[in-house]
């Protein structure tokens, strides 16, 4: 993508808001310049919602700006500092390893760039980041806003020929990426685990004060802050379930205070359906499975009110507000598995519907994303034959779908084929669509990638020009393998 010698109106940012909580919080560090940078891609739609002039964005000064090759002008970046659990072990102090965040817009999201260098909490890493890793995020955060699940989002991917070692030597990438915040669970740990109390009430004021002031006028706000917490967590879990979606790594440093998915890895859309399909190659327990995605989520929620006990000392409290995880997500889950029947509400009988028929997918394998988009042609008035060329059971599926369509019959206005086309997408990224995508990219031509994204960000509509998006994945694919390094 060339870049043109223009500069007409950079983007007004403010410092980052983190920076007001005092040098306990962050590191003030200024990226590594990015020799010969590069556009890769840039997301204009997400350019058009944060107000940045599109002359000025794809201009040399913005690629300096994007790459970590301009000194921020006024805007000293910082790193910010936290803890964690990986893989359910105490890790210690983690932080920004690779990231920095350079400013804030004048609504508040925070601009951050990944891959910029080394930190303070590099913990003698390179703290770059690779092209394959960068597009990956790219792509995936762009799907997910595209699938209206909360995440940070990615506005653009400047590359270099820069050498980056990891499995093997690859080309380094800067991802910038933007959210109203990245603060994680982590970071109260940190605090916690430190003995560090006053500054984990500094943090947790912060949060209250910026993201849930409402829980102000609570007896004990800090309670009131993690029950909001657990019910953002919960309805999070439930969208990624819905959508067939694994994370990798649900680390608590990997887990947003806002409910937002966050860093994207070793993550993967489902094809053919297993419950307990694990998609980290570096997870060999299968801790983050698929099936214990809402487990993982729990227990991290647990990690989190202990680390908030010096604020609210009673244990109990703390326990059952946690503890209210569990039918928060039934809930949101059941809500939005109604929807991908078409339904505006859970009830007994779809839930034991979806029940049976994940059990049937299980047992026949069936690819999540095509069934459920085969599902919803159907019920709009197409044939039933792309539906029974699913299964080898076709007893099995026709039992249901007379369940089914009897359950839509007597739901009448409750049932909703626009319900249905909302939530079940004609696509999602699977792994074997961003390899071909980075591939290309690493060759030089990154018109795949501005191809997918324009795909992703429109999920429920047929891919102009790739019908092959639509179908199973290559049997090549089955041999992709990412890891934590991706």
């Amino acid at each position: 993508m060339a870049t043109a010698c223009v500069t007409t109106a950079p983007p007004r940012l403010a410092e980052p808001a983190i920076r007001q909580l005092g040098p306990s919080f962050f590191r003030a560090v200024g990226p590594e310049p990015l020799p010969e940078p590069h556009w890769v891609a840039i997301n204009d739609l997400l350019a058009r919602e944060l107000d940045l002039d599109k002359e000025w964005l794809a201009s040399d000064e913005a690629l300096e700006l994007f790459s970590g090759n301009a000194d921020g002008g006024d805007i000293q970046p910082l790193a910010t500092v936290y803890s964690g659990h990986q893989f359910g072990v105490w890790a210690g102090q983690l932080g920004d390893g690779r990231a920095l965040l350079i400013g804030q817009t004048p609504d508040g999201q925070q601009i951050q760039l990944k891959g910029s260098g080394r930190t303070p909490y590099s913990r003698g890493a390179d703290g770059r980041a690779v092209l394959r890793s960068s597009i990956r995020e790219y792509l995936c955060s762009a799907a997910m806003h595209g699938l209206g699940i909360p995440t940070t989002r990615a506005l653009c991917i400047a590359g270099s020929p820069a050498p980056v070692y990891r499995e093997r030597t690859e080309t380094a990438a800067v991802t910038t990426r933007t959210a109203p915040s990245f603060i994680r669970f982590g970071h109260f740990e940190h605090f916690s685990y430190a003995g560090e109390h006053r500054e984990l009430k500094t943090l947790a004021d912060f949060v209250l004060d910026r993201f849930y002031p409402d829980c102000r006028a609570s007896e004990q706000p800090y309670l009131a802050l993690l029950q909001r917490v657990v019910r953002k967590t919960a309805d999070l879990i439930a969208s990624w379930q819905a959508a067939g979606f694994m994370h990798g790594v649900m680390n608590t440093d990997n887990m947003s205070i806002l409910g937002l998915t966050l860093d994207y890895g070793p993550f993967q859309f489902m094809d053919a359906f297993d419950p307990a399909h694990i998609c980290n190659h570096s997870d060999g327990l299968g801790r983050y499975a698929y099936q214990n995605q809402p487990g993982i989520a729990y227990w991290n929620l647990r990690a989190l009110g202990h680390a908030l006990l010096p604020l609210v000392p009673d244990a109990e409290s703390m326990k059952r507000t946690v503890q209210t995880y569990e039918a928060a997500f039934a809930h949101a889950v059941g809500q939005r598995m109604a929807a991908k029947l078409g339904l505006a509400h859970a009830s007994e009988s779809g839930i034991q519907l979806v029940t049976d028929l994940l059990a049937l997918m299980a047992r026949e394998r069936t690819d999540y994303t095509i069934f459920w988009h085969a599902l919803t042609q159907h019920m709009a008035g197409s044939s039933a034959a792309p539906l029974h060329d699913l299964f080898v059971d076709r007893a099995a599926l026709d039992a249901w779908l007379i369940r089914f369509e009897t359950l839509a019959q007597q739901a009448g206005q409750a049932h909703s084929i626009a319900r249905m086309q909302r939530a079940n997408p004609a696509i999602v990224l699977r792994n074997h669509m961003a390899q071909e995508a980075i591939e290309r990219a690493e060759a030089g031509d990154f018109s795949l990638v501005e191809e997918l994204l324009l795909a992703l960000q429109q999920p429920d509509r047929a891919p102009a020009g790739h019908p092959e998006w639509m179908r199973f994945p290559p049997d090549w694919a089955a041999a992709i393998q990412v890891s934590c390094s991706s």
